[in-house]
């Protein structure tokens, strides 16, 4: 995980091409490295703190289970990230391949994953989504693996099936679903929640763990959410026309990096860590 001197962290998204046997795929795995190293590079280069690497080009997206390639290229490339920029690097094998996840990160020796649906029920376009804590937190113990897991509260595109309020949800994340940090999320790609949201859920959060905004954020709106929360991973609008399948703009980063670090007092930093 990021340092915990980094008030609010900026986390880059590296949306992986689509890999081979998946229904847009058109290149090597070699050729999605190499745009993934390129787009990586690019967020380091404009002072991201973490990289998330997904399969998301990978869509229509397997509800749960993955073939078995997409983890060993999840973790070839987690391993490089990790080696060429020395950053912490985390994992979202989507649409809810937790396990694959899990395993992909312990073998890289990335940071964290990614979970969609850690607790509960979600209607998705996938189907229903059930979620994995009992299994995948009994697999970490079994791999020995000092992985850390953020989990999407209200995850996007998908509807709760028992629809708590999203703090009461978030710290049922945390506190029976074993994941060391809440992710909150618009509606889709591109939409942001509320900065109210985002509060009721940090002020539920406490020191019980992270709070990062997963969806939507841009230089323009970040100065209402970084005072709550941990951090922001973002991915559409630092690439170029805020097209998630087209390369880093390496302009686009910078002002995003520029735009949380200008913030006064960014982050929860007055929220005492016990986890």
């Amino acid at each position: 995980m990021w340092s915990d001197d980094v008030p609010c962290a900026c986390i880059g998204v590296v949306h992986l091409a689509p890999l081979p046997g998946a229904p847009a795929a058109g290149g090597s795995f070699e050729a999605c490295l190499d745009v993934a190293m390129g787009d990586a590079r690019a967020y380091a280069a404009a002072g991201f703190d973490g990289l998330m690497v997904e399969n998301h080009g990978d869509a229509p997206f397997r509800r749960d289970r993955c073939d078995p390639h997409v983890p060993a290229f999840l973790a070839l490339c987690a391993d490089r990230l990790r080696a060429d920029l020395g950053v912490p690097v985390g994992i979202n094998c989507l649409r809810n391949d937790a396990h694959s996840a899990l395993a992909a990160a312990a073998v890289s020796g990335a940071d964290l994953i990614r979970v969609n649906v850690l607790v509960g029920a979600v209607a998705t376009d996938q189907g229903i989504i059930q979620g994995c804590a009992d299994t995948l937190l009994r697999y970490r113990r079994a791999l020995g693996a000092e992985v850390e897991i953020l989990a999407d509260v209200d995850v996007k595109f998908g509807t709760p099936l028992y629809r708590a309020p999203a703090p009461e949800a978030a710290v049922a994340t945390i506190e029976r679903g074993g994941a060391s940090g809440v992710i909150i999320t618009g509606s889709r790609t591109g939409s942001p929640p509320t900065a109210d949201e985002v509060q009721a859920v940090a002020r539920a959060v406490g020191a019980r763990g992270r709070v990062l905004v997963g969806s939507g954020t841009t230089p323009e709106n970040v100065s209402e959410f970084a005072p709550v929360c941990d951090g922001f991973i973002v991915g559409s609008y630092c690439k170029r026309d805020g097209d998630p399948s087209l390369p880093v703009d390496p302009d686009r980063a910078r002002r995003f990096v520029a735009a949380v670090r200008a913030v006064e007092g960014a982050g929860r930093v007055g929220v005492e860590r016990d986890v």
